[in-house]
């Protein structure tokens, strides 16, 4: 039995992920930004599999100071975490500036995920995991842009964020190669049905079971027990090359250290 974290928990893949990982009987720990979603989450998985223990958090990851107070929630509630699994996400947003004057999509796909990671390492035994989500779609990153307001189209600046966060899990898995916990992205599978897909493409999508289950595996799976920071393409079954730029060390580092002065900047 583990101790799982997934944010993004109510929606979506997010949703059927923590059903599978319930149903496995691990315990969880589920995020969500609607306070009555996530009750709603709750109350359900501990209906139907009362053996487990669901704890849940509410955090805006749109906010640097929502994204602290719920990584420093989590330190203080729990001794360990085996599994990090960075699910939220956003492609469309009515209000796609944060607070801190960002693209909405750099802050809760990318930096977000690159603090709480940060922040629960400490928790993590050599064996854990971190499963970041990434996607099909992929750009070249603008490192100005990512300290600045939106000024992308919103699929650019969704392929941007991904391909970030692609890069800095290849980084984190090369830091941490000896001591662990191990790192991976994964595209779940292009065009899933999922409330993000459905707004940004119209379209219905496919069975959110298929991205729910490479989480799983990836979490969890033999397949990816041995991982050193890979991307995997559930598009095609198998690990991939990100895109190339994201395939630059130099770039990696680069991006790296400028997420730290965005975040310096905003926590210090």
């Amino acid at each position: 039995m583990k101790t799982i974290l997934v944010t993004g928990a109510t929606d979506g893949i997010g949703l059927e992920t923590v059903k599978l990982l319930a149903h496995e009987g691990h315990n969880l720990v589920i995020h969500g930004r609607s306070a009555d979603k996530l009750k709603h989450v709750e109350q359900m998985l501990c209906a139907d599999y009362p053996a487990i223990q669901v704890t849940s958090f509410v955090a805006d990851l749109s906010d640097f100071k929502g994204v602290d107070n719920f990584a420093t929630r989590v330190t203080d509630a729990f001794s360990a975490i085996n599994v990090i699994i960075n699910n939220a996400g956003v492609f469309h947003s009515p209000a796609i500036e944060t607070s801190a004057g960002l693209d909405v999509r750099f802050m809760v796909n990318t930096i977000a995920p690159f603090i709480i990671t940060k922040r629960l390492l400490p928790l993590m035994p050599s064996g854990g995991r971190v499963v970041n989500v990434s996607s099909a779609a992929q750009a070249p990153v603008n490192f100005d842009l990512l300290s600045q307001g939106p000024s992308m189209s919103d699929g650019m600046a969704y392929a941007q964020s991904k391909l970030a966060i692609t890069m800095w899990t290849r980084f984190f898995a090369e830091k941490y190669e000896t001591t662990g916990p191990l790192f991976v992205s994964v595209n779940p599978k292009s065009l899933l049905g999922s409330k993000m897909v459905k707004e940004a493409y119209g379209v219905a999508g496919g069975d959110l079971a298929i991205g729910a289950k490479i989480f799983v595996e990836a979490a969890l799976g033999d397949r990816f027990a041995n991982v050193k920071g890979e991307y995997f393409d559930n598009d095609n079954n198998q690990f991939a090359p990100a895109h190339p730029f994201g395939e630059n060390s130099a770039n990696r580092e680069q991006l790296v250290n400028v997420i730290e002065s965005i975040v310096a900047s905003h926590l210090s």
